[in-house]
This record gives structure tokens, C-alpha cells and sequence, in this order.
């Protein structure tokens, strides 16, 4: 079959979307031999494409394109459906349609509804359970999120889930059939797992940090919990007279100001470094520089920067979440994100107990090796195979 790749948006700065993507991108790259089918990739920026357009049985494509070739598509679109009185095509359709694509692969949660079979992937539905994080719900976004769902989730030929967890409430919500929905989960990034020691001192003297910080990379919406870290660190230096750094890094998406205002009340300035967006480069050093990854989301079933702390051997605090157990079995500490004594006394533990700390970086890096995009990429091509005989059906 000829397989469309939809990349959505291709930036860095969209954080672990972004990294997902890239690494699947690349693995494809590689192991493009290893299967029959071609591949036509949509992305917005195709030259920012590490050697795609020169490969053999890949093609890029820039969607949505330029405005005007936009607005003459969607004109000529318009007029066609009026003349034949049929249902206008979407750009992205009409678009993989004059390429040949038979089938659409979103990489990505970003997706465009398609008469083309496709395959989908959900990160989370959180919407539904937890509609009270307004990043999910203000401003007509829980009505938008749960009309495209709707519709795109149960017109899916297949759906990707990475835990049990996951495809259970895909059932639960929108009534797909369970054997449409496959268990992928999220890949370690490559990156991480081959990244190189380096001497660190420079990344540090940069943000102005010393070894033996606890880290949290995460963007500051509401439902990353920040809140509840910084409380964590009043209890800390309360209780048990603790003072460990808190570097926060990630970029404001619109609750950085709320958070700052929480540690000047709890009185953790001199304790709380906020980086934030920080490269790769320097995100895999403060990895291998801090004392732990505390990362207490509210949001789940998955969540990638365990991984990468896996990889590197940086120790794991985790929010105890639907499907953290799938996710990170017994390779992280799992904390109630909700309590702060509980987080505190994981910080506590881990910052006492070198043998523990060690336990856990061997089984992380154990884990981290056991899925990679390599096995998440022939996977898919599983699927490609399993659904190419049905696609032999009627002209595409």
C-alpha cells in the first residue's frame, strides 16, 4: 500500500509530541526496507525533514502548504462538492488522494478527519476524566475535543493505545470495538538511550545549578501539578529539614505566573529554579545530574519523560495514575500526585537510601531498552500487513 505519514506540528518546543514523533519519524527512515508498503509524508515543514525527500519509496509533502494554495484549494473544493453535490474533501484528503495514499497513518494526536481508513493514536482522554483542568474544558475546548473524538475515534480502522488502561477507556467512551484498539507503547527516545557522557559542569554553570537537584520537565498547564511539588517542598524543609533544589524546565503555557505566586507564599524562591524551555542537549545532562525526576502529572495513561529519565539513569518518582503500573512496573516510585507528604517522603527516601536509588536506576535502564520506536515502527507495519488484503477490496 502507499501509506500517508501525518507529522503534525514539527518543533522542538512542542515537547514530548514532538520527541514521539521524531523518533518514530527517524526509525521509519531505517527500517523503510523492512516492509513493502511506500510512504508519503505530510508535515508543515518538509525541509526540516532529516533525508526524507531523497529516500527510495518516501515523498514529502507540505500540508497544509502555503495560504494561497490553501485558499485555492478550499475554493476548488467548495465549487467541485456544489457541482457534484457531494461532501467538499478536507485539504489533507484531497491532497493524499492525488498522491496515491491508501491508507493514512497519524503519528501524532493531532488528526484530521478522513474518509481514507487511517490510523489514529490517543495519548489521553482527559477531557472525560477530568474535565475540570481548564486546558481540557474553558473556552469550548472539552465540546471541541469531544465532537472530534466522537466522530474520528470510532471511524478509525485502527487505534493505538500504549496500556491496557488506555484502551479500556477507549472502549468505555466511545464504543469501539476492542480489537480495533493495539497496545504500542510509547517508545524510549533513541536519543536518550545512545546519549553520550559528557562532562556536564558547563549545562549546570549555565542555569546556575549543582549536582543533586530534583528535576521536573514539564510545561506549566495546570494539570502537571506544580502545586502540589512546591508543597512537597515546604514539607520537606518543615518536617524534615530538607533543602534540595527544585529545577522546574518546560514552557509557560499559560500557568507559569500562578506557580511563581505559589512559591513566594510557601517561601521556596531561594529553592525554585525555573529554566524554562531547555534543549535536549542540556535536558539530557540535568537528567544525569539530579538527584531524581519527580514527575507528578496529574494526566496519564502514559507520560514520556520517565522514559528518558530510564534511559539515562536518573531515579523516577511518578504519579500513580491509570496506567502508570503497565507503563513503569516496579522501576519508579509510584506517588499519589495529589498528596504532598507522600511526594515528600519519596524525595526523603531517595535522597537517604543510596541502595534504593541504585535499584532503581538498573531496573529503569532495564526498562528503557525493552520497547523502542524500532518495535513500535514494525508494529505498524504489522498492521499495514494485516489491513492490505482488506484494502485490495475497492479502488482506493
Amino acid at each position: 500500500m502507499k501509506v500517508g505519514v501525518y507529522l503534525e506540528e514539527f518543533s522542538p518546543h512542542v515537547g514530548g509530541g514532538y520527541t514521539i514523533q521524531e523518533d518514530v519519524y527517524r526509525a521509519l527512515l531505517e527500517l523503510r526496507d523492512q516492509t513493502r508498503h511506500s510512504f508519503v509524508v505530510f508535515c508543515r515543514r518538509p525541509e526540516e525533514l532529516q533525508n526524507g525527500s531523497r529516500l527510495e519509496r518516501i515523498q514529502t509533502v507540505a500540508f497544509p502548504g502555503t495560504l494561497t494554495e490553501r485558499a485555492v484549494s478550499h475554493v476548488s473544493r467548495k465549487f467541485a462538492s456544489l457541482r457534484e453535490k457531494r461532501k467538499a474533501q478536507s485539504r489533507l484528503e484531497q491532497i493524499a488522494h492525488d498522491a496515491g495514499v491508501e491508507f493514512m497513518w497519524f503519528v501524532g494526536a493531532e488528526a484530521v478527519q478522513l474518509d481514507i481508513p487511517y490510523l489514529a493514536i490517543v495519548w489521553d482522554l482527559q477531557h472525560r476524566l477530568q474535565p475540570w483542568f481548564p486546558e481540557v474544558s474553558a473556552g469550548g475546548i472539552w465540546e471541541q475535543r469531544e465532537k472530534f473524538y466522537s466522530q474520528f475515534l470510532q471511524r478509525a480502522t485502527f487505534i493505538i493505545s500504549g496500556t491496557e488502561a488506555g484502551r479500556a477507556e477507549i472502549e468505555r467512551f466511545y464504543q469501539v470495538p476492542r480489537d480495533r484498539i493495539r497496545i504500542l507503547p510509547h517508545p524510549t527516545p533513541t536519543l536518550f538511550l545512545q546519549a553520550t557522557h559528557r562532562d556536564s559542569r558547563p549545562t549546570l554553570e549555565k542555569y546556575g545549578l549543582q549536582e543533586g537537584f530534583v528535576l521536573y520537565p514539564a510545561q506549566f498547564w495546570s494539570h502537571k501539578n506544580h502545586a502540589s511539588l512546591l508543597h512537597a517542598w515546604h514539607e520537606l524543609r518543615e518536617t524534615h529539614q530538607l533543602s534540595i533544589p527544585l529545577v522546574f524546565a518546560g514552557s509557560d503555557k499559560g500557568n507559569e505566573n500562578y506557580v511563581r505566586q505559589l512559591a513566594g507564599k510557601l517561601d521556596l524562591l531561594e529553592h525554585v529554579h525555573f529554566l524554562g524551555f531547555v534543549p535536549v542537549e542540556d535536558l539530557v545532562d540535568l537528567y544525569r545530574t539530579a538527584l531524581a525526576l519527580a514527575y507528578v502529572t496529574f494526566f496519564g495513561p502514559e507520560n514520556l519523560p520517565p522514559l528518558e529519565a530510564f534511559a539515562i539513569g536518573c531515579p523516577v518518582i511518578a504519579s500513580n495514575v491509570s496506567g502508570a503500573n503497565q507503563q513503569l512496573g516496579d522501576a519508579a516510585l509510584l506517588v499519589d500526585p495529589r498528596d504532598p507528604q507522600q511526594i515528600a517522603r519519596a524525595i526523603k527516601d531517595l535522597n537517604d537510601d543510596a541502595q534504593l536509588r541504585a535499584k532503581l536506576i538498573e531496573r529503569g535502564r532495564t526498562r528503557a531498552v525493552r520497547w523502542t520506536s524500532r518495535e513500535f515502527v514494525q508494529s505498524v507495519f504489522s498492521i499495514l500487513d494485516e489491513f492490505e488484503p482488506i484494502s485490495r477490496c475497492w479502488n482506493l
